[in-house]
């Protein structure tokens, strides 16, 4: 190995070590800004919490949610712990119940769900037990093709005329979606709920 293939691996190893020492900074700083404590209100935990039974909602606000403190105890021992489950998350009564599914560089022949020739029993479960849509038009693009889907407007108007790593200063290719083309998620907030972004 010559000189200068060290000096590029040793450039190398620096660099990647930064984006790491970067990455983990931003990791934890992430964790300290994250609200240790529900919103107001609180969550409503049902059964008795620490049970596997036991399911907790939320308000949305923050999603991930943060994570619930362990509510049990370790000792030396099994016999003197206490075990203490974290409640399953589940949404509130009366929450709209809409599952979004977009496969990239996949058609209509793909998926059993639709005909297509690679069998998908858990996609197609889901599908028997709701609606099939299949007049949607793809983009051909992916970011595009997702902004059409989660406004239920055509990409230009979405403010995605291409992807958004070839963002322009320009309507309709500045892949900003503004208020007035708003999302399926913003629709289906509660009323008290619409002044906040999803």
């Amino acid at each position: 190995m010559n000189w200068s293939n060290c000096v590029r691996f040793a450039v190398t190893g620096i660099v990647m070590s930064w984006l790491l020492l970067v990455g983990h900074m931003s990791q934890a700083r992430a964790q300290q800004e994250r609200p240790t404590a529900p919103p107001a209100g609180g969550p409503q935990i049902t059964p008795a919490p620490g049970s596997p039974e036991a399911t907790r909602t939320i308000d949305g606000h923050y999603i991930p949610a943060p994570p619930a403190p362990f509510g049990g105890q370790i000792n030396v021992n099994a016999q003197g712990s206490k075990p203490y489950w974290p409640a399953r998350i589940v949404p509130p009564k009366g929450a709209p119940n809409v599952l979004l599914i977009m496969t990239d560089d996949a058609g209509f022949g793909v998926p059993s769900t639709f005909g297509g020739v690679i069998p998908t029993p858990a996609l197609d479960r889901i599908a028997n037990s709701g609606l099939r849509y299949t007049m949607f038009h793809s983009t051909a693009l992916c970011s595009p093709t997702r902004a059409a889907l989660i406004t239920g407007r055509k990409h230009h108007t979405s403010g995605f005329g291409v992807i958004s790593e070839m963002a322009t200063g320009y309507p309709g290719y500045d892949s900003i979606i503004r208020p007035e083309t708003t999302t399926m998620a913003a629709c289906l907030l509660q009323p008290q709920d619409r002044h906040r972004t999803p």
